[in-house]
């Protein structure tokens, strides 16, 4: 269901890079866009990666789109304009939506145990803002996983009561509520907290209370579905620096339920970032909390909310977003204080990730401060 709007929110070979300015936009979006452009570029060239985009969109309708590179090295096809690819952790603020959903229901309480809801499970100190905060000091299954044997099998199933229990085979990274540590245990619990206060597998309460009400027709929740739907570019890894390209677009998802499994286009993550931001999914108690952050430790200096980040942009402000990696493809999208939404995607992970990482990450802020 749609929440009121919230009057001013609180966020308030390679082929040359091109650019295709879509329609209302402004005639200088190449100029505007040059240092975006070049950044696009370098990705598709230097860091390896055999294609990257980036999507523009402005509050006033305006939209650009960036290309480089391939998104196909088979036929050398180009990257969609608006494919769809695997979105990775950018499944978790959508997770945490529901869940903040859920809050201002009065079904689930935001400081209560996790185990009042999935009794026997995990620590009784662990509460629900732990997990959806990166609070808990659970382990990070994935962590602990073969990354080699993943990639070597793409088409193997994972059943998560596994992957939580590899989790917990190992000891607690700190007292709930006492560090931060980035992982994808708590929001594996996360969807199985869904399940129970619902009834309904996590992938229909995000169905049925987002990607309806906001139109997302490109947007799903795969269970084991290994093929994209077309359009898409292809997704590649590298297992080693200077190994060629390794095509894993086909893949199970089901090593990432509910912490990274999603499947999106451009089009659809920017507008889900602007209507939540908007206030057009939480209430506003909701919203304030997914925005009340906690330091990361990260050199960019970000704080990190209830599925989402803020980063200090270099332009002054700041972006809410999140990044979103899975194998074949990385993702970072944010919106600044004007609504201008942005993602970059790039179809290469693992692969040179420092390098793509960085120049992921620029690409944003410089699209968000042009």
């Amino acid at each position: 269901m749609l929440r009121k709007v919230i009057a001013a929110a609180g966020i308030v070979g390679l082929a040359a890079a091109g650019t295709v300015t879509m329609p209302g936009a402004s005639a200088s979006a190449d100029d505007d866009h040059r240092r975006l452009r070049l950044l696009i570029q370098r990705i598709a060239t230097q860091d390896g990666a055999p294609g990257a985009m980036a999507r523009v969109e402005e509050r006033d309708g305006r939209k650009t789109v960036i290309r480089s590179g391939v998104g196909d090295l088979g036929t050398g096809a180009p990257i969609p304009e608006d494919g769809h690819w695997r979105i990775g952790s950018m499944t978790k603020p959508f997770v945490a939506t529901v869940v903040l959903q859920l809050v201002g229901e009065d079904e689930v309480e935001l400081d209560a145990p996790v185990d009042r809801y999935l009794p026997g499970l995990v620590d009784r100190r662990i509460t629900v803002r732990h997990i959806l905060q990166h609070t808990s000091g659970l382990p990070d299954y994935l962590k602990h996983l073969s990354m080699p044997d993943i990639i070597a099998n793409p088409l193997t199933g994972h059943d998560r009561r596994d992957l939580l229990a590899t989790a917990l085979k190992h000891p607690p990274l700190f007292k709930p509520g006492k560090g931060w540590s980035y992982g994808n245990t708590g929001y594996l619990l996360a969807g199985m907290l869904i399940e129970k206060v619902t009834g309904r597998p996590y992938g229909e309460e995000i169905k049925r209370r987002i990607l309806e009400p906001l139109e997302l027709r490109h947007t799903y929740v795969p269970v084991e579905e290994s093929f994209l739907p077309r359009p898409h570019p292809r997704g590649y890894v590298r297992t080693a620096p200077d190994a060629a390209p390794l095509d894993r677009t086909r893949l199970n998802p089901s090593v990432a339920p509910s912490s990274g499994n999603m499947v999106s286009t451009a089009s659809d993550v920017n507008r889900f970032f602007g209507a939540l931001l908007g206030g057009r999914l939480l209430d506003r108690p909701e919203l304030r909390e997914m925005m009340t952050t906690r330091r990361t430790g990260r050199e960019s200096g970000s704080r990190y909310g209830l599925g989402l980040e803020r980063v200090r942009l270099p332009c002054g402000g700041h972006l809410w977003g999140h990044a979103g990696d899975f194998i074949g493809f990385s993702t970072r999208s944010g919106v600044n204080a004007d609504g201008r939404t942005v993602t970059i995607m790039a179809n290469l992970k693992p692969g040179n990730t420092d390098a793509q990482d960085d120049d992921l990450a620029a690409a944003l802020t410089t699209a968000l401060c042009d």
